[in-house]
C-alpha cells in the first residue's frame, strides 16, 4: 500500500538478501504504523517479533546493509559527555494559560481588536502532559530530535528518541503527502508515558521490590535525559505530535491540515482534535473533556486552543514566549503541595483507627482540601510522612484527597517518624487497640459496629443534644438489632410500618417514636454539634464552636489554626474535631443528614444576654443545670464549666465549694444567687 512503482522496481533489482531486508523494513514500518497511528494492528505481537528477529539476524550477517532508518537501529551507544545544544529552526513557544470560560472569550475579543476577521475558525486539541520535543526528518529519514529547552536552544536527544517505538525512523509515503518526504520536515510533539504503561511499569517494579515512580510526566522527562539509550529503550515512552513545519508555509496552511498530514506520513497524534467556527462550541468542547479527561490514555491538565489559520497566527505575533493566536486552557490542578501540620487518628464506625494528615488549606481539582487519609500505619511508614513535611496532594478519582508523596528535600531538621501506636495511646487513652495478623488496620478492642452505632444514636438523642426522649437505650437496641438503621442519620428514614412490627412497639408507641424524630429535623447548631459525638466536645464547646463558625459547613472547613482560636479549644480538642471531619464515614454521614432534609439552625443571635457568660457552682433548686444552660443559650448567653477572666457571672447554688468563689473574687466576676439569676433571665 505504501510502496510506489519506483520503489518496487528498485527492490526487484536488488540481491535476494538485500531485497528481503528492504521488504522486512517496509513491512515492519507498515505494521508499526497500523499499531501506533491507526490503533488497528493487522498482526500479533508475536508475528512482529518474529519478523523483527529475522531482520536483525540478516543485518548481523550483512553489516554493510544496515541503514540508519532500520527498526533494529533504535538503540544506539551510550552518550559520552552529555547532550549537545542545538538551535531550533523557529522558536518552540509555550502558550499563555487561561482558567475560565471568560478568559477564552476575552482572548477572542483581543484577537478581534488586533486583526478584525469576518469569520474565525478555532482548532482545539487535548493538551498532553509530557516533554516537548521536535523531530527533524531529512528526505523522510529521522535525523535529529531536540528538546524544547529555552524555546531558542534545546538538547540533542536523537539517540534516545530513536528508541521510542512509535517514532518512525522513516516516514511512510501515502497519496497526497509524498512531498513531505522530500527535503526537511519538522514534527513537534510531546514525549509521554501512557497511563496503562505507567501502571504496568510500577506493578512490575513492586513485584521486583523496587520503589514506584511518582508520575508519568516526570518519568518521561527524566528518562529522555538518560545518557544510556539502552536504559531509555526499557521505558515505555510514546510520542504524540501536535504540529508539522515545512519551509514552504503554503504546504501546510492550517492546524487541522497539519494533523491530517501527520497521519498521512505515519506520525501518531491525538484523534480527539477538532475545529469549530463558533467559540461557544469550543466552550462545550472544554466542558466535555473536563468530565471525560480521565478516560484518555494519557494524563492531561487542559486543552490547546488555536486560531486554525497558521498565517493568521503568525500575523498576530508573539508576546514574550507566548503566541497571541493560541492559548492553553487549564483545568483545575489535580496536584498541589502543602505542609502537614498534624497527623490525627479518626475512629470509624467499626472501631477502625484511620490516620489523617492535617495540613494548610490547598486547592486540588477545583476544591479546597484541609486533610487527607493516610489509610493505615503501614502506609505512613512506607511513604514516611512526618509532621512538618511538605507533601504532594492529589485527588483519587477526582474525589478523595490523598497524600501522593513527600518532598524530602524540604523536610525540616529534627522531624521524627510518626509512631502510630504511641499516637493511639495519646489520643484514645481509655481504649485498647489491636491489629489482627491478617489486617493492616488497628481496631478498638470490644467496640463492634452495633455497639458503636447504639452509643452514637443514644448520644445524638440525649437531652444535651437533640433531646429525642423516645430513643432510649432499649428502643435504640431494637432498631440496631433489627438492622433498621446503619448510622445515626438513618433514624430520620424510619417509618411507622417498620417500627410497629418490632417487639417493643405497638401502634401508639410507634407513632410517638417516628413523630418525635421528625420533630427534631431542625436542630440548633450547638445541639447538633454536640450530638455528633465528637470526642472532647461538651455542651459548652459546642456552643463556642456554634458561635464562632455559625454553620456546620463552616466548621467542617475550619483549619487547625481556626479551631485553636476558639476559647476552650486547645491542641487535643482541635485534633479531635479535625479527625472527625476527616473521616470519610463522617462526611458521608453529614451528606446523608442533608438528604433526609435535616436543616441545622444557626444559634447566633443578638439576644439580651449576648456577650454575657455564666458559670454555675452547686445545685439549683428551681431548675436543672441542663435547663439553666438552655435558658442562657436561648437568650444569646454562654455557659461555661470553669471561671476565667472573661466570666461575667458566677451563679451560686446549694452545696458549693470555695474554689470557684475564690477565683471569682480574683477575676472580679460578679457573684449572684439563684433568685438573682432567675431575675436576669426574666428581664
Amino acid at each position: 500500500m505504501f510502496i510506489c512503482f519506483t520503489e518496487s522496481w528498485l527492490i526487484m533489482k536488488q540481491s535476494p538478501v538485500k531485497q528481503r531486508i528492504t521488504e522486512l523494513r517496509q513491512l515492519l514500518a507498515r505494521f508499526s504504523y497500523e499499531y501506533h497511528v491507526l490503533d488497528a494492528p493487522s498482526i500479533s505481537d508475536a508475528v512482529y517479533d518474529s519478523l523483527f528477529n529475522e531482520l536483525k539476524q540478516l543485518e548481523f550477517d550483512n553489516p554493510k546493509l544496515v541503514t540508519i532508518d532500520s527498526p533494529t537501529q533504535r538503540v544506539g551507544s551510550e552518550l559520552l559527555g552529555g547532550f549537545r545544544k542545538v538551535k531550533h529552526s523557529t522558536r518552540m513557544l509555550s502558550l499563555n494559560d487561561v482558567f475560565s470560560h471568560q478568559d477564552v472569550y476575552d482572548w477572542v475579543e483581543r484577537i478581534g481588536k488586533l486583526k478584525p476577521v469576518a469569520h474565525l475558525v478555532y482548532f482545539v486539541d487535548i493538551k498532553m502532559d509530557g516533554l516537548a520535543c521536535a523531530l527533524i526528518y531529512e528526505d523522510g529519514i529521522l535525523k535529529q530530535a531536540i528538546t524544547r529547552g529555552d524555546s531558542y536552544i534545546g538538547e540533542d536527544v536523537t539517540e534516545n528518541v530513536r528508541t521510542i517505538s512509535n517514532v518512525p525512523l522513516r516516514l511512510i509515503s501515502t497519496p497526497g503527502y509524498e512531498h513531505l518526504l522530500v527535503g526537511r520536515t519538522e514534527v513537534r510533539g510531546e514525549i509521554v508515558i501512557l497511563k496503562k504503561d505507567f501502571i504496568k511499569l510500577n506493578a512490575d517494579r513492586l513485584r521486583a521490590g523496587e520503589p514506584e515512580f511518582a508520575n508519568p510526566r516526570n518519568l518521561a522527562a527524566g528518562t529522555i535525559r538518560q545518557l544510556d539509550p539502552a536504559l531509555v529503550a526499557k521505558r515505555p515512552l510514546s510520542f504524540r505530535a501536535y504540529d508539522l513545519i515545512r519551509s514552504n508555509k503554503a504546504e501546510i496552511q492550517s492546524n487541522i491540515e497539519a494533523y491530517k498530514a501527520l497521519s498521512g506520513i505515519g506520525i501518531a497524534r491525538n484523534q480527539e482534535a477538532a475545529v469549530f467556527d463558533d467559540i461557544n462550541d469550543v466552550i462545550k468542547f472544554i466542558d466535555k473533556w473536563e468530565s471525560n479527561r480521565h478516560n484518555l490514555p494519557f494524563n492531561t491538565d487542559g486543552l490547546v486552543i488555536k486560531v486554525d489559520d497558521k498565517r493568521l497566527v503568525e500575523e498576530l505575533g508573539i508576546v514574550g514566549k507566548q503566541p497571541r493566536g493560541a492559548i492553553a486552557y487549564k483545568y483545575a490542578a489535580e496536584q498541589a503541595t502543602t505542609v502537614v501540620k498534624d497527623i490525627v487518628i479518626s475512629l470509624g464506625r467499626t472501631g477502625a483507627a484511620t490516620p489523617v494528615a492535617v495540613f494548610d488549606p490547598v486547592v486540588v481539582a477545583g476544591t479546597t482540601v484541609r486533610h487527607a487519609s493516610l489509610h493505615n500505619a503501614d502506609e505512613i511508614a512506607r511513604k514516611d510522612v512526618r509532621i512538618g513535611d511538605t507533601v504532594v496532594i492529589y485527588k483519587a478519582g477526582d474525589i478523595i484527597p490523598q497524600v501522593e508523596s513527600v518532598v524530602a528535600e524540604l523536610r525540616p531538621k529534627h522531624t521524627k517518624p510518626f509512631e502510630f501506636v504511641l499516637a493511639l495511646k495519646k489520643q484514645y487513652p481509655e481504649l485498647k487497640f489491636e491489629r489482627p495478623d491478617d489486617e493492616v488496620v488497628y481496631r478498638a478492642v470490644g467496640l463492634t459496629g452495633p455497639i458503636i452505632l447504639s452509643r452514637a444514636i443514644e448520644h445524638f438523642a440525649s437531652k444535651g443534644a437533640l433531646d429525642i426522649d423516645t430513643l432510649g437505650e432499649k428502643n435504640v437496641e431494637a432498631l440496631v438489632d433489627n438492622n433498621l438503621v446503619g448510622d445515626v442519620a438513618d433514624i430520620y428514614g424510619l417509618t411507622y410500618e417498620q417500627v410497629v412490627n418490632l417487639d417493643r412497639f405497638a401502634d401508639i408507641s410507634a407513632h410517638k417514636l417516628v413523630d418525635a424524630i421528625q420533630a427534631a429535623k431542625k436542630p440548633g447548631l450547638a445541639r447538633f454539634i454536640f450530638g455528633l459525638g465528637i470526642r472532647h466536645i461538651g455542651t459548652q464547646t459546642a456552643i463556642d464552636l456554634s458561635k464562632r463558625f455559625g454553620s456546620i459547613d463552616k466548621l467542617q472547613q475550619a483549619t487547625i489554626d481556626d479551631l485553636r482560636s476558639v476559647d476552650g479549644v486547645g491542641e487535643v480538642v482541635a485534633e479531635s474535631i479535625l479527625g472527625w471531619f476527616a473521616s470519610e464515614d463522617n462526611t458521608q454521614l453529614l451528606d446523608k443528614f442533608k438528604l433526609y432534609g435535616i436543616e441545622v439552625q444557626s444559634d447566633v443571635n443578638d439576644g439580651k444576654l449576648s456577650g454575657v457568660s455564666f458559670v454555675i457552682t452547686g445545685t439549683l433548686e428551681s431548675m436543672s443545670r441542663d435547663a439553666a444552660f438552655a435558658s442562657i443559650q436561648s437568650h444569646g448567653g454562654s455557659f461555661h464549666n470553669s471561671i476565667t477572666k472573661d466570666t461575667t457571672y458566677l451563679v451560686v447554688g446549694n452545696n458549693t465549694g470555695q474554689n470557684k468563689l475564690k477565683k471569682a473574687k480574683s477575676y472580679g466576676t460578679i457573684v449572684i444567687n439563684e433568685q438573682q439569676f432567675i431575675d436576669i433571665l426574666k428581664k
